[in-house]
């Protein structure tokens, strides 16, 4: 009697869906991703791949808390290293999470870049402008989104060169900038959304795929493009989150997904939504698209992430001096 119990036991337990086959994965996205994942996923699906990729989007240090707090992630597509890192810290994703993806896990990057209305009303040519008299900026908020962060350190490398490494200066002209938002939304596409639909500001400041696509979509005859004299380069990392595809099953599905964005189709797909991207041969196709600029690095503008987050993100770091003071 107790075998049968034993093998009814074991036959029910074989059929639950705990394990069962996953046929579906979540990708934790940033803000102003939505579209590009949605084209991505299109065409993933029309490779041949059948698994079903569920998209959650916010700014990429929300979504890193959230992960932390439960949300089951198989993989992260972030904008920005410090939230991986986060979820390393958090024992959520694998320290050498960076080797297990070409160009250290990131297969596509931008910068941030300016939107103004038509006709450039107040004269935005270069960072120095937007901490101006009168100017409202709009961008989001560092400490919550990465695309906000990146625009911090865009502003400082400019101003680093501009004032010869003068900290009073640079933070007098940062602590402007910052007095010129009239509104810090929390992610970058509510960004977008304040200065386009609620008319909110006269330039906004976001990565050039969002730039480039606002200004594809509503016209350039309605918003115009400025391209800085130097930005920051904002490459986009991504990572399999080991403590849900292990739980899960899902990490054969998980990776073969994020393989699919290095891919010459998946490169594809982000140059033809105005990211800029490692294919040397997609790049060349898409080269008229995106014009030249110099971007400086973390490593070589500010020591490297670690660095970074320590002197500028830390609370009452460098970036609490310019924004809290207003």
């Amino acid at each position: 009697m107790h075998k049968l119990l034993a093998v009814a036991a074991a036959v029910f337990t074989l059929g639950t869906p705990a394990f069962a086959q996953p046929t579906d994965i979540l990708n934790a996205s940033y803000d102003i991703a939505r579209e590009l994942f949605e084209a991505q996923n299109a065409a993933y699906a029309a490779s041949g791949a059948t698994v079903t990729v569920n998209q959650s989007h916010a700014g990429t240090s929300t979504q890193a808390r959230a992960i932390l707090e439960g949300l089951a992630a198989d993989v992260v597509t972030f904008n920005q290293v410090t939230d991986i890192a986060r979820l390393v810290e958090g024992g959520v994703v694998s320290e050498d999470w960076a080797s297990e993806f070409p160009n250290n896990a990131a297969p596509f990057y931008s910068f941030p870049a300016f939107l103004v209305r038509a006709g450039n009303p107040k004269g935005i040519s270069d960072w120095g402008d937007l901490a101006g008299d009168g100017v409202q900026v709009i961008f989001p908020n560092p400490k919550t989104s990465g695309n906000g962060r990146y625009t911090y350190l865009a502003a400082r490398a400019w101003a680093v060169e501009e004032y010869a490494g003068d900290e009073a200066q640079i933070e007098a002209f940062l602590t402007k900038l910052f007095a010129n938002v009239p509104v810090f939304e929390t992610g970058g596409r509510a960004a977008t959304t304040a200065f386009t639909e609620r008319q909110l500001g006269d330039v906004l400041v976001t990565f050039e795929a969002e730039v480039l696509s606002v200004r594809n979509q509503l016209g350039a005859d309605n918003y115009e493009t400025v391209i800085p004299s130097v930005s920051f380069l904002s490459e986009f990392p991504v990572a399999i989150v080991d403590k849900v595809v292990d739980a899960r099953g899902s990490r054969d599905l998980a990776k073969a997904y994020l393989d699919f964005l290095f891919s010459p189709a998946g490169q594809e797909v982000a140059a033809a939504n105005f990211h800029r991207v490692q294919d040397e041969t997609v790049a060349a196709a898409h080269a008229a698209d995106f014009p030249e600029v110099r971007l400086v690095t973390i490593e070589d503008a500010f020591g490297g992430w670690d660095k970074a987050s320590e002197e500028h993100f830390a609370d009452g770091g460098l970036l609490d001096r310019v924004f809290l003071n207003q």
